[in-house]
């Protein structure tokens, strides 16, 4: 089968460098144990946390060389005996520690999703993680509410685009920050409540005055896959009592929280690790990820994908994430999708 392998790490953007590269006779995985599922891949999605394993520098680091790849989506091909969820030709979605860049994927039928009527199973190659990273942040851990305010940072990314409508969908009053006029516009055609762009804009003076107009003291659920300088400033924003999610720190930069601002603030600060729930918490991700498919079915949420790529232009889907040019979500797709490019 083809497949993605990374056989060092480095920047996977890189030209002949790259430390990737796609083999076209990886052996195809086999079904060893009964309730295992063998699936095949249909579509695949990069994550920033894809980008930095490749590179060596997330907290995973798997032997090399390895397959990347977290969430996917397919057909299922082969059945183990004493599997009991799935047949041969369901659709299915999921995601794993590594892997899924690859024509076939097995997991245990336990691990894996039937993808509902009437959703698109390219997008749902796209769900669990960005999806599944901000259901668990806002709906388990901040317990998001309608009353309250939500800040998302990097709004246009995978997980920011996911959080904005997961804040929509709870009722929250959202503010979206991100650069550039095409993510901005975009935003607001999602109907967010204010959007702050940052090529043009203070992010500090520009909610506030938002805050003002609609009589709002300040923000209660703060959502951060950035990091970095922006971090600090939009704390300035945050009200007594608020909720501060660490998703990630896509600027490079790890800041650091006054834990004296934090004390006499009453914040509650959230380190959100997604992967890891699947080891202490696998029945709640299990819960988190049916919801998110359920609120796909109902038309409650949308993934958004701007671009798509074949499994041999690896090293252009890694750029679109590397050079932040996506609006959501950046997919690879194999077999009948392959080479497919598409807005949704």
């Amino acid at each position: 089968m083809e497949a993605l392998v990374c056989r060092k790490l480095g920047d996977p953007t890189l030209g002949n460098n790259s430390p990737i590269e796609v083999s076209k006779s990886e052996p195809i995985p086999e079904l060893k144990s009964p309730t295992d599922v063998r699936v095949k891949v249909q579509a695949t999605s990069l994550n920033y946390a894809n980008y930095l394993q490749i590179l060596g520098k997330y907290q995973d680091k798997p032997p090399l060389p390895f397959i990347p790849g977290s969430d996917y989506s397919g057909i299922v091909d082969a059945v183990g005996s004493n599997v009991s969820n799935f047949k041969v030709g369901d659709p299915v979605c999921s995601f794993a520690a590594l892997g899924s860049f690859a024509q076939y994927i097995v997991a245990d039928q336990s691990q894996l999703f039937l993808v509902p009527e009437g959703c698109d199973l390219l997008a749902a190659g796209a769900l669990p993680v960005a999806f599944g990273t901000s259901h668990v942040a806002l709906v388990h851990r901040a317990q998001l509410t309608s009353t309250q305010v939500l800040l998302v940072l990097g709004a246009a990314g995978g997980v920011g685009l996911s959080a904005v409508q997961i804040g929509k969908v709870r009722g929250a009053t959202v503010i979206a920050v991100a650069r550039g006029a095409e993510k901005i516009k975009f935003l607001k055609s999602l109907g967010v409540d204010y959007v702050v762009d940052l090529s043009n804009e203070n992010v500090i003076e520009s909610v506030k005055k938002f805050l003002k107009s609609r009589n709002l003291k300040g923000v209660d659920v703060f959502y951060d896959p950035v990091g970095g300088k922006l971090t600090k400033d939009c704390m300035k924003l945050l009200n007594w009592g608020a909720q501060i999610l660490i998703i990630g720190f896509a600027s490079g930069d790890i800041p650091v929280i006054p834990a004296n601002i934090a004390l006499v603030k009453n914040w509650t600060i959230h380190g959100l690790y997604w992967g890891s729930y699947r080891i202490h918490r696998p029945g709640f991700l299990e819960d988190s990820v049916k919801e998110l498919l359920s609120w796909m079915a109902r038309g409650l949420i949308t993934v958004h994908i701007s671009h798509t790529y074949s499994l041999s232009e690896a090293k252009l889907a890694f750029s679109a994430i590397k050079d932040r040019k996506a609006i959501g979500k950046v997919m690879i797709t194999l077999d009948e999708l392959k080479g497919v490019r598409s807005k949704l």
